[in-house]
């Protein structure tokens, strides 16, 4: 299989290839029974979302050890990435290895470095819930955001139940983790894009405290 062919198959980073990047970046989850499959629904979200499309340049906020950019490439060009911590050369060179040219920045998504206009996608997994402000944050996707592009993200659910589960299989603090920050996306996103698409998982799952991750295509509001 090549990294163009967009079969069903998720394409993630190989487990020996992760590196810890910071305390937030629990990559090592995908390859774990259960929590695993949990943990992989948010990038079958995107690719659900992403699939038939394809970009000229596609950025990656919060890309971690890169795990998810095996797949991304599939749907963009040139592909980039941004995060705080300052292993972009290590993680870089990891997918070097198996020919995947990315430009990879160590930033804050409240201030990154490109031009205005300069992406056709932007993808965001798990990332909004950790940064420090979010409108500035939209604010910046909005200005390197090319009209007629998409931002593509997901966020995890919140409810007890869901609150419960992340403590008893990880033993993480969703309180301690995202403070009230999961509260603040939506209306902040709603306030800056227009929803093109929506994907929830479980899918089936339409009673709202069971709904794990949500996932959106989001476009510039006119």
């Amino acid at each position: 299989m090549t990294i163009r062919d967009k079969s069903k198959k998720l394409i993630l980073l190989a487990k020996e290839s992760l590196i810890k990047t910071g305390d937030f970046d629990h990559a090592d989850w995908n390859y774990k029974p259960v929590l695993g499959m949990v943990s992989r629904a948010r990038f079958n979200l995107i690719k659900k979302l992403l699939e038939n499309k394809q970009s000229n340049r596609l950025l990656e906020i919060g890309y971690g050890s890169g795990i998810f950019l095996p797949e991304l490439t599939r749907y963009g060009n040139s592909i980039y990435g941004i995060d705080i911590h300052n292993k972009q050369h290590k993680v870089a060179k990891i997918l070097a290895e198996i020919n995947i040219s990315a430009e990879l920045v160590s930033g804050a998504a409240e201030k990154m470095p490109w031009p205005d206009s300069f992406f056709d996608f932007i993808v965001a997994v798990s990332t909004m819930e950790f940064v420090s402000d979010l409108e500035v944050v939209c604010g910046e996707i909005i200005r390197i955001l090319k009209p007629g592009g998409s931002f593509f993200m997901v966020t995890p659910g919140k409810s007890a139940i869901l609150d419960f589960g992340l403590k008893f299989f990880t033993g993480q603090s969703a309180k301690k983790d995202f403070d009230n920050r999961r509260d603040l996306i939506l209306p902040a996103i709603c306030n800056h894009f227009n929803i093109k698409q929506k994907k929830n998982w479980p899918a089936c799952c339409h009673f709202s405290p069971l709904n794990v991750y949500t996932a959106f295509e989001l476009e510039l509001k006119k």
